[in-house]
């Protein structure tokens, strides 16, 4: 299992690591893990929670994440 911090996983997702913080805090991004201070990501899980925003038309978007 490979573990990511954050500026690893915002690179991945071609987001800005304030933008990953964000989603980690509103519950709206990929599930991570937490021990003591650190906060990592599966890379497993990144591609996760990319598949589970694709989308085939806007009228399937929804504004809860």
């Amino acid at each position: 299992m490979e573990l990511l911090t954050p500026d690893d996983a915002a690179q991945i997702l071609k987001l800005s690591t304030s933008t990953l913080g964000k989603l980690r805090l509103s519950g709206g991004g990929p599930s991570y893990i937490k021990y003591g201070r650190l906060v990592r990501y599966r890379s497993d899980e990144l591609s996760r929670w990319v598949l589970s925003r694709e989308r085939s038309s806007t009228s399937q978007f929804s504004t809860v994440h």
